[in-house]
């Protein structure tokens, strides 16, 4: 006999259950604690005895349990569900908790695949251009795989130049305005157009906008402009309206009597 005593007709102790929802008995013993499966009585040594109602209870929790369900729902769930739309309800609700997750994993892996590409493409260890990769990939900037081409004090100054939103909606401008020129490099537009003119006064103030007139800076985006090298549609395009845009800025600032690269020539 065990030191326990016998167990009462009816009943079965934590080891007895797990053994036969083949799970340990700690997980029992934490579904006790969390108030999701209390005893049904205690034996006179005080071992926590079962009857069937708990193991049915119990598999309940398990069987939500690898649905998704957390601790939580679990414990309203087994209190509030009485009639089968109860039931639906609540599953309604996981299906659509489980949707979001997939939709999430969905977007983690396809930044990890993209992400991937870019440091092989990199061919050096820069975690500092890898956080930031990552963070324009979550944002949905399709334009990310610019970060690759900015020197570290470039993206530092981007930084503290912009926000997430910012960002995001300088990046849609600009985008905007280079489509807007590249049609008019399409339609055989002259430097010296009005129109080409006024989309050269859009792009300078962007650009002076960006920089915030730092020469320095527009130095580098200059250098980084060029798209020598391109490796997509966007940076061919882009490469092609630099090219284009260039002799209607020399117009532009001609017309002006300005010559903002003075000192950079000098």
């Amino acid at each position: 006999m065990s030191k326990y005593g016998a167990i009462p007709d009816g009943y079965m102790t934590a080891g007895q259950m797990a053994k036969k929802m083949g799970i340990t008995v700690r997980t029992v013993q934490y579904y006790d604690r969390e108030g999701l499966l209390k005893p049904s009585a205690k034996s006179e040594g005080g071992r926590r005895l079962y009857t069937d109602k708990d193991l049915i209870t119990l598999h309940q929790i398990i069987s939500l349990k690898s649905l998704g369900f957390s601790l939580n729902d679990i414990k309203m769930h087994l209190t509030a569900i009485e009639t089968p739309e109860d039931v639906a309800q609540a599953l309604t609700k996981q299906a659509e908790d489980i949707r979001k997750k997939i939709d999430q994993l969905k977007d983690s892996l396809e930044a990890i695949e993209q992400l991937r590409a870019e440091v092989l493409q990199m061919r050096t260890v820069n975690f500092k251009k890898y956080a930031d990769i990552i963070v324009n990939l979550q944002m949905k900037n399709e334009f990310y795989y610019l970060i690759k081409r900015f020197d570290d004090d470039t993206l530092d100054y981007i930084r503290g130049r912009f926000d997430k939103k910012s960002g995001l909606e300088f990046i849609k401008r600009f985008s905007m305005l280079s489509e807007e020129i590249f049609d008019l490099k399409k339609a055989g537009a002259s430097p010296e157009s009005e129109k080409c003119q006024t989309a050269a006064g859009k792009y300078w103030t962007l650009i002076m906008e960006f920089t915030e007139g730092d020469m320095s800076m527009l130095q580098k985006l200059t250098e980084i402009g060029s798209f020598d090298g391109a490796t997509n549609d966007w940076e061919k395009m882009q490469k092609e309206v630099n090219d284009f845009i260039a002799p209607a800025l020399q117009i532009y600032f001609e017309t002006r009597g300005e010559n903002p690269f003075e000192e950079w020539e000098k």
